[in-house]
């Protein structure tokens, strides 16, 4: 009676977090391309291409599109994403949570590692190249260059309340180069905000349109040049902003040409019948 009691209870599998990166199928790690291969279930967000998902996944692998495109309700909400890992932990050897970029910035994964920790499923972190790192590479901005730059700060702007008024003012002495993630949009208020906090006019910044896809294409100012002419850009998702006197030097060591694809490289998301429908 025991034995076979044992013999029934089977432990939980385990949930590997893992980095696409930021999109160049060839800048995935070499453990995550090992662990995609052993895969029995793979949960994956939209910014990870379509060919890391057909070059690096287990063709026996279930994919699983959960979406997080912001401001789109064709995502899977986050609480449903949690119940989603639990489950398949539960039923599955080797799970996989694929994220774009790196799986510790900017990821959500707080939510998801509190839901594991509560079911007591075990649960791996692997790193993958951030947005910031592929931007600044592929657009040949060195971040942190001597006499440019003491340090980089990694940000989001998406509410007015998000930085405060002091914070500003010490932004906008770009002693840091300041990235802007997931900030398209509210660009106009952030150079509104660094100009009234006392920027220099002429500060440099880029907006890098799909980093490292073949579909990137970078965007070059200055905060009052911005202004006056390109408040009105629109910018095509993912955008990552580089702001700083490193970003000056993207003229002089650019090496990749600009693309003239402007459609997404990542499809954006639909919704049919409550589900998230991807071309997975």
């Amino acid at each position: 009676m025991n034995k076979r009691l044992k013999m029934s209870i089977t432990l939980p599998g385990k949930v590997f977090f893992v980095g696409a990166g930021p999109g160049d199928p060839g800048l995935l790690t070499v453990k995550a391309a090992k662990l995609l291969q052993l895969a029995d279930v793979v949960v994956a967000d939209r910014l990870v291409g379509e060919e890391i998902i057909a070059e690096y996944v287990n063709a026996k692998a279930q994919v699983i599109a959960v979406g997080k495109q912001g401001g789109s309700g064709a995502s899977k909400p986050q609480e449903d994403i949690n119940r989603l890992l639990v489950k398949m932990a539960k039923r599955h050897t080797n799970v996989v949570r694929l994220k774009g970029g790196d799986v510790t910035i900017f990821s959500n994964i707080l939510d998801e590692l509190d839901a594991l920790v509560a079911a007591n499923i075990p649960y791996e972190l692997v790193p993958g190249i951030t947005a910031v790192s592929g931007a600044a590479a592929y657009a040949g901005i060195p971040l942190t260059a001597r006499n440019h730059s003491t340090g980089v700060r990694i940000l989001t702007y998406y509410q007015t309340a998000a930085i405060s008024s002091d914070a500003w003012q010490e932004l906008a002495r770009f002693e840091d180069t300041l990235v802007f993630y997931m900030s398209g949009n509210t660009l106009q208020n952030i150079v509104s905000k660094l100009l009234q906090a006392g920027a220099e006019p002429q500060m440099p910044f880029v907006v890098v349109e799909q980093a490292t896809t073949p579909h990137q294409h970078i965007h070059s100012f200055t905060l009052e040049a911005f202004v006056l002419r390109h408040a009105n850009a629109m910018f095509t998702s993912p955008s990552l902003v580089i702001m700083g006197r490193v970003a000056g030097l993207y003229p002089q060591f650019a090496w990749l040409p600009n693309s003239e694809k402007r459609a997404p490289y990542f499809k954006p998301l639909q919704c049919q019948g409550g589900e998230v429908i991807a071309s997975y």
